[in-house]
């Protein structure tokens, strides 16, 4: 189906809106794309201090093999129950990286907070604010410029922002975010203002009511709520940035560390026997992608959060979009979830139901979202309309259907 007529206008006017910004971030790209690659281009004692502690292998194919050498940026820490499994990532994503013939090196760490512990307390005043500084985080990690490419660890409510919008300032580099999934169902959300409701009258203890909270989450792995976390997860999906489907599956899942490695394989251009240049973040980025995202977020019913969080993301790559952007869309794109708040089901019940890969076939389908858009992977945002399972060792991916 060709693409709505409300979506062509509102990208028209984001296109015009942005065309003097859009055009000097790209120019600012093709400058840094030209250069030859870092360990060629930067001094020797540069070079030497990047690969000090790497071990032996590691070095001569960066320096004399020339392999390509992938830049981490982690958001790991034991604070956030959905960034505690990222802690192993790096050993994964190196291994996987040698068995490719390239090198992968932690460029650096970008603090992370948890809103759920400081909601209601001082540290709170520090929310929002952490965004910027994780973007300025990213940037300083990005800023050792011995990579060819990048993995983005992290999914919580500030912190994908703010890699986005520091990955988006080196926009020359193919980017893969790389998610850990949402922690298993525990106590329902009616169960639990059940108890909250039964403390505010005096009816339950502070014991009975912590112990309610801690059976609503309860393990590693994202709150289950449908809130700005989980609304990351759902629109990097629509902007074609993870490996399709990876979203919601569970931290525990077998299939959880091979759509890591098929991370490494992404941004590498190896997923299939047929090579594939993963187009650098900043140019997949354009103003149909901003739009996809957008409409993903009305059509999930996502995140408020988000009408702040994406004009930043957007002026990031140079686009400048408003509110009435998303009101326009509003206008066309239909509600089609109903996950808690907005109903009772959670991320688990909604990934069982379909997940992201059944909206965006539906989006697409219905012309609510540009189907010609550049992503990480060849098949474009038809192969995000899918949902990944395990073929014995080895993923493959089905068109996702409502359950």
């Amino acid at each position: 189906m060709s693409t709505h007529a409300t979506v062509l206008a509102v990208t028209d006017r984001i296109r015009e809106r942005s065309q003097s910004t859009r055009s000097d971030y790209l120019q600012r790209l093709r400058e840094i794309r030209n250069r030859d690659r870092g360990s060629d281009r930067m001094g020797c004692a540069n070079v030497a201090h990047a690969v000090a502690g790497a071990p032996a292998n590691d070095k001569l194919r960066i320096v004399a093999e020339r392999g390509p050498n992938l830049g981490v940026v982690t958001a790991y820490n034991d604070m956030l129950s959905a960034h505690a499994p990222y802690q192993g990532y790096p050993d994964i994503i190196k291994h996987e990286a040698r068995s490719l013939g390239a090198t992968a090196q932690v460029a650096g760490g970008v603090p992370a907070m948890c809103d759920g512990v400081t909601q209601g307390t001082p540290g709170m005043e520090l929310s929002l604010f952490s965004r910027d500084l994780i973007a300025m985080s990213t940037a300083v990690a990005l800023t050792h410029d011995m990579f060819d490419a990048a993995l983005m660890l992290g999914v919580c409510d500030k912190i994908v922002p703010g890699l986005l919008i520091g990955a988006l300032h080196f926009g020359h580099l193919p980017t893969v975010f790389v998610p850990a999934g949402p922690m298993a169902s525990g106590l329902s959300n009616t169960a639990k203002s059940k108890v909250r409701e039964q403390a505010a009258q005096g009816l339950v203890g502070r014991k009975g009511l912590l112990e309610a909270e801690m059976a609503a989450y309860h393990s590693v792995g994202t709150c289950t709520f449908y809130g700005t976390a989980n609304s990351n997860q759902m629109l990097l999906e629509a902007m074609g940035l993870h490996v399709p489907g990876s979203a919601f599956i569970q931290p525990g899942d077998a299939m959880r560390e091979t759509l890591t490695r098929e991370a490494v394989r992404t941004v590498l251009g190896k997923t299939s026997a047929q090579a594939f240049e993963v187009p650098p973040i900043g140019e997949m980025v354009d103003e149909r992608c901003i739009v996809n995202a957008m409409a993903a977020l009305l059509a999930t019913g996502g995140s408020t959060n988000h009408l702040i969080h994406w004009v930043a993301v957007a002026r990031a790559a140079g686009i400048v979009i408003d509110w009435d952007d998303f009101s326009q869309l509003s206008d066309v794109v239909p509600l089609l979830t109903r996950v808690y708040p907005n109903g009772t089901a959670d991320v688990n019940g909604f990934q069982d139901a379909g997940g992201p890969g059944f909206v965006i076939g539906e989006l697409v389908d219905a012309g609510l979202m540009h189907a010609d858009v550049l992503t990480v992977r060849a098949g474009g945002i038809r192969e995000f309309a899918t949902i990944p399972s395990m073929a014995g060792e080895a993923l493959r991916w089905t068109p996702a259907q409502p359950s």
